[in-house]
């Protein structure tokens, strides 16, 4: 199986002032993001906007970062919704991409039961030979997959982790416990890293190393030393940043966040909206104690 590795940004996707993908800013922002401590890039989840994009600019988006970082970054597609058909379809598109790995994400709207979860995603990551990782993260599909059910599709060859954001420490702990050898569990909250990386977890599929990679990633680097005091420290100082990102629905911060930072990737798409006053107002001192450690974009050519 492919190493996708333990710092896994969310990568926002940029748009251009018609509203519309900006492919070659993509292209560059992902270069960057490499350039400042991530492993690996999951394009087209929440944080990318997915839910407001066709199919084909997602797949043409999966093709264009893979194409930009080569072998430098593993690139992890968005590949499915409430639709096990549609979901499988897209899967097999994005691998004849040559994208290293699939997220699956728990369904929303339709809230299977557990046997239906573990239908659904058994039935995408049979379709496919690229290794898979499940999305669990109810806040915000109204559904909790249970760590029942992750460790029954554990047992799914291609299934390779998870990335857990459902913020219930004993259910991921239990995962961490009983998974088999090579099954990791990302955190999916940048304010859990810390405390799930210390129960055994493997790392961080993260929103704020789109501004902050190298910092998070010193942080990680502390912990699997087992310098927990100095990990801790590292935390405890970033966690204003790690909480004023989800002050508003994600994407919405870390994009203005992006765009401060001196990218200009656009805004967001509708049904998302940029800041208000009243949020900048709040958030802008809060960024400012921070150095953000994407390069700027005067170094990037498509």
């Amino acid at each position: 199986m492919v190493e996708l590795g333990r710092l896994l940004t969310a990568m926002i996707t940029p748009f251009d002032a018609g509203g519309e993908v900006d492919y070659p800013k993509a292209r560059k922002l992902a270069k960057a993001l490499v350039d400042s401590g991530t492993d690996g890039l999951v394009i087209g989840g929440t944080t990318g906007e997915a839910p407001s994009m066709s199919d084909e600019e997602k797949l043409r988006l999966f093709g264009e970062v893979k194409e930009a970082v080569g072998r430098s970054a593993a690139v992890i597609a968005g590949t499915t919704d409430n639709n096990t058909r549609k979901s499988i379809e897209l899967s097999i598109e994005a691998e004849k991409l040559g994208v290293d790995g699939l997220l699956l994400t728990v369904p929303a709207y339709n809230k299977p039961p557990q046997e239906g979860l573990f239908q659904h995603f058994k039935a995408i990551a049979e379709k496919v030979h690229t290794p898979c990782l499940l999305y669990n993260v109810p806040g915000r599909t109204a559904l909790n997959m249970t760590d029942e059910t992750t460790l029954r599709l554990a047992k799914v060859p291609n299934i390779v982790g998870v990335k857990e954001a459902s913020s219930m420490p004993d259910q991921i702990t239990k995962v961490i416990d009983g998974a088999p050898s090579g099954f990791r569990v990302w955190s999916g909250n940048d304010n859990e890293t810390f405390s799930i990386m210390c129960t055994g977890g493997y790392g961080i599929v993260s929103v704020a190393s789109n501004i902050m990679g190298l910092q998070i990633k010193g942080m990680m680097g502390k912990v699997l030393e087992g310098d927990i005091e100095a990990a801790a420290g590292e935390h405890r100082r970033m966690l204003p940043i790690f909480n004023a990102l989800f002050w508003v629905t994600n994407p919405i911060p870390i994009k203005y966040a992006v765009n401060r930072a001196g990218w200009n990737v656009g805004k967001p798409r509708l049904p998302m909206v940029e800041p208000d006053e009243g949020f900048k107002k709040r958030f802008d001192p809060v960024m400012d104690r921070y150095k953000p450690d994407i390069p700027p974009e005067s170094r990037y050519t498509p």
